[in-house]
């Protein structure tokens, strides 16, 4: 959409046709309805409203289950009330949501009236988040990262990347201002220094003496503690043997699990290091060290790889999941068509009664023509 704002902002067409669009819209992320109206007129307008709603209530939506689930189980059962029942964690569960939905509305908020564009943001997450990316791939990754290394570097590489980004703004703006503050050269200096900075406080966290452990096996995160919800079961006459996924697994049920996650780690791997080296290193390096202007017919084939790696990443993400879940979403439809139309009797309690059973019992007696005993009145469940 970027490159058919670029192009149309010529045609009469476009919505700010002859004027270019100003520096503000852009930074205010308006270049893809623009370009979509150029395009698609009142329907690209549509459109846009539709994506950019969806987007932003998927990506909120979330953002409150993580930051709920960290907040529930990883910092409220973990540290502060480690016996809470199932109903006291659906309570934390539901009070973060709304604690931070109130504080990310007003954040917000309060940084639009402040001057920061979208554009700002985008650069500044990278400052932020940066440093934990590698902290956080090698506890998955590394056996040798100590909690320390774990722990200490994000805030760490944090630290060192604001001291550059302010440092390089200071130096080129002379003063520090918003303007100043978002330009390319400050913000991409904080940026590598968040992403790399971990390099030297991992290995020196990891390996300082009274520091270093010994290799991770591993098998510690297979005890972690799911929550207790057999408090919530019983509110609601459930059965937790019926549940899906609450039953326990064989041995060998288990191993072909963990057979089918390292073939899938395995693939991850190659691919992650293939795509990283491909799209960062093989192909912009060349290009952008060579100086290459596009010529029209490469811009054509660069235009039409990104057509087609659009159209493959739209049937990976968006026509893939629901074929491989077609059976589950045809087995949940008919139970939906069933019980909204009368058809399906529920079952109590998630198992039959004894009536229920007992009448089975009788009907299957009368076809074989066997008597049945005097009916004796009985309470309760099988």
């Amino acid at each position: 959409m970027g490159l058919s704002a670029l192009a149309l902002e010529d045609n009469p067409v476009f919505p700010t046709y002859p004027n270019r669009m100003a520096t503000a819209d852009v930074t205010a992320g308006l270049v893809l309805p623009q370009a979509a109206v150029a395009l698609l007129g009142t329907g690209g307008a549509a459109a846009t409203l539709l994506l950019i709603f969806m987007a932003v209530t998927s990506a909120m939506s979330a953002e409150l289950i993580a930051v709920s689930s960290i907040w529930t189980y990883d910092i409220y059962q973990t540290y502060i009330n480690p016996d809470a029942s199932g109903r006291r964690l659906i309570y934390m569960s539901h009070t973060s949501c709304v604690v931070y939905a109130i504080i990310m509305a007003s954040f917000s908020t309060g940084l639009y009236y402040a001057g920061i564009s979208m554009g700002y943001l985008y650069l500044m997450m990278g400052v932020i988040i940066s440093g934990a990316v590698l902290p956080a791939s090698f506890t998955l990754l590394w056996d040798r990262q100590s909690w320390a290394a774990a722990t200490f570097s994000p805030p760490l590489a944090l630290l060192c990347s604001l001291i550059a980004w302010l440092v390089t703004a200071s130096k080129e703006g002379g003063s520090l201002s918003v303007t100043n503050t978002g330009a390319n050269n400050p913000m991409l200096a904080g940026n590598v220094v968040a992403l790399l900075a971990p390099c030297i406080f991992i290995p020196i966290l990891s390996f300082a003496p009274g520091l270093r452990k010994p290799k991770y096996d591993w098998l510690s995160m297979k005890l972690i503690r799911k929550g207790d919800d057999s408090d919530m079961a019983a509110a609601a006459h459930l059965d937790l043997e019926l549940v899906p996924g609450q039953s326990t697994q064989s041995d060998h049920e288990e191993q072909m699990e963990q057979h089918q996650l390292q073939r899938a780690a395995k693939i991850a791997r190659y691919m992650t290091l293939f795509l990283t080296l491909a799209l960062l290193v093989l192909w912009p390096f060349p290009m952008y060290g060579s100086g290459y202007i596009f010529s029209k017919k490469f811009f054509t084939g660069w235009v039409s790889v990104g057509i087609l790696w659009l159209f493959c990443s739209s049937l990976c993400v968006g026509v893939y999941p629901l074929w491989e879940g077609r059976h589950t979403s045809s087995r949940t439809i008919k139970a939906i068509f069933l019980d909204v139309t009368g058809r399906r009797k529920p079952v109590m309690h998630g198992r039959a009664t004894i009536a229920e059973t007992a009448d089975v019992e009788d009907k299957n007696d009368e076809k074989k023509g066997v008597d049945t005993p005097p009916e004796i009145p009985v309470t309760g469940k099988m």
